[in-house]
């Protein structure tokens, strides 16, 4: 039993190690409804995107104890897991703020 925490509207990002650059994650570039879910019996949460668009999932990433949320800019968010770092483009602050909000409240429900 997951319920979404917050949704907002994002351009999902990946950092590309071998050419030092933020490329999009999924198949293009665009837009994507961005949530965290939290799963109330586990008590875990996750972020899940797909893109406006066609719906393909561009990030599907457990958020785990201890993980580092960088507030870049107002509206450019990044964090990394032991795969790779991702980067979220918000198409606005209130997105960025609502869903940051969202993440620091996870992660202190984590600790």
């Amino acid at each position: 039993s997951e319920h979404s925490i917050v949704a907002a509207r994002a351009a999902v990002m990946i950092y590309d190690d071998g050419n030092r650059r933020w490329v999009p994650s999924g198949s293009s570039q665009g837009m994507s409804k961005v949530h965290i879910y939290h799963h109330s019996i586990n008590n875990t949460f996750r972020v899940v995107g797909r893109k406006l668009q066609d719906h393909e999932v561009v990030i599907n990433c457990a958020i785990l104890k201890g993980l580092k949320y960088n507030q870049a800019t107002p509206t450019f968010h990044q964090w990394r897991d032991n795969r790779q770092v991702y980067g979220l483009n918000f198409s606005s602050k209130e997105d960025a703020d609502g869903f940051a909000q969202a993440m620091l409240t996870a992660l202190e429900t984590l600790n």
